[in-house]
């Protein structure tokens, strides 16, 4: 069972990696492997995290930044701050909460959330709940018009936006999760949308090619998806340049490079390694934004310096969601807040809008 959330921070928390230290205490040793694990030797999920380190800035003396801030703006929308909570599937897994209480300490401080297709709590609970923005995370149903449905559904409860997650369309191999036996509880399991029946295969099929894969979206289903809502659509999962040129081409509104977290595609690259180049492909046309490995405020300075728009976190706050519930979301975004206002102030950035392109002592990655 999970371990009941602490009612008040304690003073020894002053960081994304304490928040994880706590966190190991309230969550089950199966739900542990399912949150932490990546795929296979999880050497992705690895780099995502050590990556950022290796990238050094360069403090600047006497600037003048009186007066300065983190605010920024997406699609019309004014944030305190440009740490968006990614979307994480099943939140009540760690929290009774789950994802009522992220969205709500995502509001409290100024920015959004995305709710996952596979949250916990109904999407149109979730959104009657929230305190500020959220976009919604769909993933491709087995046809068009169940995908669209949940669209629509979307789109009634207020959403702002969708992140449609095109880097996952059959799971990766999570040898972590699987030693451990870990399967969701009928108790929280994912209440927007029912399991996608896999087609009728022979014996000798491949569950991969004849099963999920026939089941798969395709460029031609983002324009078709693109023309059915007013909604900005998101592409997550993005990595390659040329599928970025694919998704400005096909109508996406913005692009999020991730690689789901190191949980699908195990050697495929960090994500620091893959921005610099779908930046360069996009050509500002559209905003990119960054998951994968963030644990500091200078990180996320970094993301900024290289051209991102904004940046997601994911793990992080569900340790934080686990410890100490809304309080604990709310109390991580504001240590994130606090490190990267210090990191800009420290290497002379007035705003998060300005260009701190040179901020970067070694661009080669």
């Amino acid at each position: 069972m999970v371990k009941p959330a602490l009612t008040a921070i304690p003073q020894d928390i002053v960081s994304a990696a304490d928040y994880q230290r706590y966190a190991r205490e309230h969550i089950p040793d199966a739900a542990w492997a399912y949150l932490q694990g990546g795929a296979a030797d999880e050497l992705t999920l690895t780099a995502n995290i050590n990556a950022w380190p290796d990238l050094k800035l360069w403090p600047r003396a006497l600037a003048e930044v009186a007066g300065g801030h983190t605010r920024c703006q997406l699609f019309g929308e004014e944030l305190t701050h440009p740490i968006i909570l990614a979307p994480v599937a099943t939140q009540r897994l760690f929290h009774d909460q789950g994802e009522l209480a992220t969205t709500l300490a995502a509001g409290v401080m100024g920015g959004l959330a995305v709710v996952s297709t596979q949250a916990s709590i109904p999407l149109e609970d979730v959104a009657s709940h929230a305190q500020g923005p959220l976009w919604f995370q769909l993933y491709w149903q087995a046809n068009r018009q169940d995908t669209l449905a949940l669209v629509k559904r979307a789109e009634s409860a207020g959403y702002r936006a969708l992140v449609l997650t095109v880097d996952a369309p059959v799971s990766g191999a999570r040898n972590r999760e699987q030693r451990a036996g870990f399967s969701v509880p009928p108790a929280v399991a994912q209440s927007n949308v029912a399991s996608i029946a896999l087609p009728v295969m022979a014996d000798n099929a491949s569950p991969v090619f004849d099963g999920l894969m026939t089941l798969a979206p395709a460029w031609a289903d983002i324009e078709w998806l693109t023309s059915q809502t007013q909604l900005p659509i998101l592409l997550k999962g993005i990595m390659h340049p040329d599928d970025a040129v694919k998704a400005v081409s096909a109508g996406a509104s913005g692009i999020i490079v991730s690689n789901h977290g190191g949980r699908v595609l195990d050697t495929a690259p960090a994500t620091l390694w893959a921005l610099p180049g779908i930046i360069s492909a996009t050509h500002g046309a559209i905003p990119v934004i960054i998951d994968g490995g963030i644990r500091r405020g200078t990180d996320i300075l970094k993301a900024r310096a290289l051209g991102a728009t904004a940046v997601m976190i994911g793990r992080p706050y569900i340790h934080a969601l686990a410890t100490a519930g809304a309080l604990g979301v709310a109390h991580l975004i504001r240590l994130l807040r606090e490190e990267l206002e210090i990191a800009m102030a420290l290497t002379g950035c007035r705003t998060w809008d300005d260009n701190h392109a040179g901020v970067l002592a070694n661009k080669s990655l």
